[in-house]
């Protein structure tokens, strides 16, 4: 019960952002929905005057559907032919009291008595407000429909019945399909109406994002929950539901973190006589609970396949990920001259800076703590939470500030906010290591699995396991295989994975006798050297073509790649001197014995992306000088 426990304090610490709408990177709107609300997308706008008279409807644009609407226990676990109207809000079946006069079909009886007395009790009640009381007394009166199709929001044919499709005799009678129809598959019984008032004299704030709607709501309705039982979670004796959230992850999602209505089967038998001695969770904890995870999914959770990777602060939500690079976290801080290359313990010191602002935010450091938590579904009606870990947030960022400085290295793959690319130094996401494991083809599951795998290594200092290293270095060894750009991507993050291991620096060792690592040296100056032979000509040298069989055979496969440099050596002429000589000093490092065909170590990688490199650099700085 801790996880749902921290999320009511979350909930709690951030009530500032109740109602209050925020927007993803995509445009999507989202809120920290109030107790008793949830979200629909609406499909239909009926305003409705002051007096509670008909003024006008419109189909809603597709980027303004989702509505925020009251919604009591019932309502929100409806299925099948189940009655249960929300208070506010809903479906044209339910709202519409001249629904049946108009050819709609219900499957057992009509709805809207059930909605309107519903609608009544609230507008009523010593907490309604204005709008409510506008909204019923329009909506009593049984007009909708009529008034839709007066509005040519919905049409009708010659017997007054509503077209349940846009056929071939709507459109002889009134034209080209319109919005609603291409809007709503299927009957437009189903279509989700929302309601908002309007004043010629005067500003509303539109109903679903009116605070006195919410709250005139929260109170009327706190008056009829159940019993108070322990709540196992608060300690409290608080009115219990047995009915909890869904549409956890998105507004289509029907899984449930917590459920209970399993009494024919075996969920009880021989453990407990009721759901409530298992779990008893009052109504207030889990709406706060249920409402925290949803915004703090919407906020900054990371999602993959319907798995949820989420990490948050219970008073300062804004908690750099495990999953995120050190891009993704801090672009400047990480951004790395091209002339000059920070050594590990440099770069160390720049991480802690980049979390210090994290550090800095904390209200109250006996309550620091980090929450992580990973979630995921096998079925469509049942989530669960497949890791949960609460940690004191120094420790937290202490172990993000070693992850990100030691499993680092030089990338290319990332774009600035003008779209072109950047290079930065540090650690890749872990998506990114999946597919430079696995290949960008990975399916979800494999993805997914591998980055909850990898959390250990981050959050807990273990190894990176073998396999995932082997899988990297063995697609790195391979550039024939894939495109260039992501060839490049795939060996910068397989040189991070090595250097979490190694911990060598980027720039070149040029005092490392390491075989291994004289090996790959090696294969990076003839790289090099073919390359600027070849000039503008577009293919891939003979180094990079015969790379793999490298690491497998290398002194056999290095004298073919020799032979093969004539050529290029002679094209160059005196320019490639420096070249050659520099293949002749790091060969006459490898004692005889060592120049075998043994199999080469993931060592190699570092030695040829160090020398490479140290060798792209020097050209860089030469040009410079000569400009200058």
């Amino acid at each position: 019960m801790s996880w749902l426990l921290n999320l009511y304090e979350t909930y709690e610490s951030n009530s500032s952002h109740i109602g209050k709408i925020e927007k993803k990177h995509n445009d999507q709107e989202y809120t920290l929905l109030p107790v008793s609300h949830t979200t629909q997308n609406a499909h239909i706008e009926v305003l409705i005057t002051e007096e509670g008279e008909f003024h006008s409807a419109r189909v809603v644009d597709k980027d303004d559907m989702s509505t925020l609407i009251p919604c009591t226990e019932d309502a929100a676990n409806r299925a099948g032919s189940k009655i249960a109207p929300y208070p506010l809000h809903d479906k044209l079946s339910y709202v519409a009291g001249d629904y049946t006069a108009y050819g709609g079909e219900v499957k057992k009886e009509e709805l809207f008595p059930y909605y309107i007395n519903q609608l009544r009790e609230w507008a009523d009640s010593p907490f309604a407000v204005a709008k409510v009381k506008s909204i019923y007394g329009y909506l009593s009166k049984g007009s909708l429909i009529r008034d839709l199709v007066m509005a040519r929001v919905l049409f009708a044919d010659a017997d007054r019945r509503i077209f349940d499709k846009w056929d071939a005799v709507a459109e002889a009678l009134h034209g080209a399909k319109p919005p609603l129809y291409a809007l709503v598959p299927g009957d437009p019984g189903s279509a989700f109406v929302r309601f908002n008032v309007y004043s010629a004299d005067k500003l509303l704030t539109d109903v679903w994002k009116d605070k006195e709607m919410y709250d005139s709501f929260i109170q009327f309705y706190s008056g009829k929950l159940g019993d108070e039982e322990l709540c196992y979670v608060s300690g409290k004796r608080l009115p219990s539901t047995d009915k909890h959230a869904n549409k956890i992850r998105n507004a289509a999602d029907k899984a449930k973190l917590i459920s209970a209505n399993d009494n024919s089967g075996f969920t009880f038998r021989g453990r407990f006589r009721t759901s409530l001695e298992a779990a008893s969770i009052s109504y207030e904890v889990s709406q706060k609970a249920h409402n925290a995870l949803k915004w703090l999914i919407n906020r900054q959770g990371m999602q993959m396949d319907q798995r949820v990777f989420l990490v948050w602060g219970n008073e300062e939500p804004d908690i750099p990920g495990v999953t995120e690079d050190m891009f993704s976290i801090s672009p400047i801080t990480v951004a790395v001259k091209e002339k000059k290359v920070s050594t590990n313990r440099e770069f160390a010191g720049e991480v802690a800076k980049a979390f210090a602002g994290y550090r800095n935010r904390l209200h109250s450091p006996s309550k620091a703590n980090v929450n992580i938590l990973i979630l995921d579904s096998a079925t469509t009606g049942r989530m669960a939470v497949l890791y949960y870990r609460n940690m004191d947030k120094e420790v937290y960022l202490n172990r993000l500030v070693k992850w990100h400085s030691t499993c680092a290295w030089l990338h290319r793959y990332r774009k600035n906010e003008d779209g072109n690319y950047t290079q930065f130094y540090g650690a890749p996401a872990t998506k990114d290591i999946a597919y430079a494991a696995y290949g960008p083809r990975a399916g979800d599951k494999i993805v997914k699995g591998l980055m909850e795998r990898m959390l250990p290594c981050i959050i807990d200092e273990r190894k990176i396991p073998p396999d995932i290293v082997a899988g990297a270095v063995q697609r790195a060894s391979n550039p024939v295989a894939m495109e260039r750009w992501e060839w490049e991507k795939t060996l910068s993050i397989t040189c991070a994975l090595i250097n979490r291991r190694r911990g060598l620096e980027l720039s070149l060792d040029a005092g490392n006798n390491d075989r291994d690592y004289l090996f790959g040296r090696l294969l990076a100056v003839a790289d090099v050297l073919e390359r600027r032979a070849l000039g503008s000509e577009e293919r891939e040298s003979n180094a990079l073509r015969y790379m793999s069989a490298y690491a497998k055979h290398p002194a056999r496969t290095w004298r073919t790649i020799q032979d093969s440099l004539r050529p290029y050596q002679a094209r160059l002429g005196p320019k490639g001197i420096y070249l050659s000589k520099l293949i002749d000093e790091i060969g006459s490092r490898m004692p005889i014995e060592a120049f075998t065909n043994k199999p080469l170590s993931d060592l190699y990688l570092l030695g040829f992306y160090s020398q490479r490199h140290e060798l792209y650099q020097s050209k860089i700085h030469n040009a410079d000088d000569a400009s200058n």
